[in-house]
């Protein structure tokens, strides 16, 4: 894989949570909710940084299901300023044991077993607890890559989705607050609280819905609007880069912009690769060229997984369905633990799909 593509991981930075592990009476742990937001992550200068934006000390932290040690902060926050990529949004009903995800259904498929769902229509019997995974970018902290949100609830369930997709008419990374909400509902004489993760937007509505191709956000407070943003001329701008960075940044441009194709990949990496070669020592020795433009021949699950997702856009496909895909054809197995020679045999069967094929 060439260098370029590395930037195009979109790794996870960290966890965005509303509740904690804290003691009961019994001596054991319980989960408690919060009236807002935590942030985990494996990296301290990250934590540290969302620290000095929203407020809380950056603490130790040990995952209760035995993961590596990691840190944690607490915030005053209940709105955080973020960017919501296409497609932020994936959905199942899960159940989880100490031996890993047990069910993953999409309420029709049980996906590991290519089975029937056995779930059941009933929630409040249902073993599984439906599962909302929200991917957004936090806007004003620095890091290439996406923090993650999930949640268990209902309300999550029903209202996360319609607004993602709202948000996917525009084409591209758009600028969104990402907040909590109580809710109260009274059952059995009594008036229950939680918190609802919400995802709000200075956009008009009709404003994001005309926009029919890739737009952008203009910050502006409440008089925000959606812009139409022309296709730049990939080509010709790579033709007078002088840097492999600056190819790089136009990659990520074409990627993020939904503008990438098999024709702008290719002469983008044939540039980068010229300005890199262009760049390097005459007289190196192959082995140190080999570790100046760090070349690696083993490639990494997250770029054949980049390149199929990037494929399955042409047909019209979510990330969902995509998932769905991978796992009826390779015996209920999920993107996230197989293996790059299975990854570049379903981009294979992607990429000779038909056309709009669903």
């Amino acid at each position: 894989m060439p260098i370029l593509d590395l930037q195009q991981r979109t790794r996870e930075l960290g966890r965005i949570r509303i509740g904690v592990t804290a003691p009961a009476k019994s001596g054991k742990s319980r989960p408690a909710k919060l009236d807002r937001f935590r942030f985990t992550s494996a990296s301290r200068p990250l934590l540290e940084k969302v620290a000095a934006l929203y407020g809380g000390a950056v603490a130790d932290w040990t995952p209760a299901n035995g993961g590596p040690a990691a840190f944690e902060v607490i915030t005053d926050a209940r709105r955080v300023p973020i960017l919501v990529p296409p497609q932020p949004v994936s959905q199942y009903y899960e159940l989880w044991s100490g031996g890993g995800c047990q069910r993953r259904c999409d309420g029709v498929t049980e996906l590991l077993s290519d089975r029937a769902c056995p779930c059941g229509p009933d929630p409040e019997r249902r073993q599984c607890k439906p599962t909302t995974r929200l991917n957004v970018v936090l806007r004003d902290v620095p890091g290439v890559g996406v923090w993650r949100l999930e949640s268990h609830g209902y309300y999550a369930a029903v209202e996360l989705p319609g607004v993602a997709e709202l948000l996917a008419q525009a084409g591209g990374y758009v600028e969104a607050y990402l907040g909590l909400e109580e809710r109260t509902a009274k059952r059995d004489g009594q008036t229950r609280r939680w918190m609802v993760p919400t995802i709000d937007i200075d956009i008009a509505p009709s404003a994001l819905m005309a926009g029919q191709t890739s737009t952008a956000a203009v910050a502006g407070g409440s008089e925000r609007v959606a812009l139409a943003a022309p296709r730049p001329d990939y080509v010709a701008l790579a033709e007078v880069a002088t840097t492999a960075e600056a190819v790089g940044q136009l990659w990520t441009q074409a990627v993020q912009a939904g503008h990438m194709d098999d024709r702008t990949a290719a002469t983008l990496r044939a540039r980068g690769e010229a300005l890199k070669t262009a760049g390097a020592p005459e007289d190196a020795e192959p082995s140190e060229l080999v570790e100046a433009e760090i070349v690696s021949d083993e490639e990494a699950p997250e770029d054949v997984w980049f390149d199929i997702i990037a494929a399955a856009g042409k047909h019209g496909w979510t990330t969902a369905e995509v998932e769905q895909r991978f796992a009826q054809a390779n015996d209920g197995l999920h993107p996230s633990t197989a293996t790059v020679e299975r990854l570049r045999d379903f981009l294979t069967e992607v990429k000779a799909a038909p056309g709009g094929a669903r």
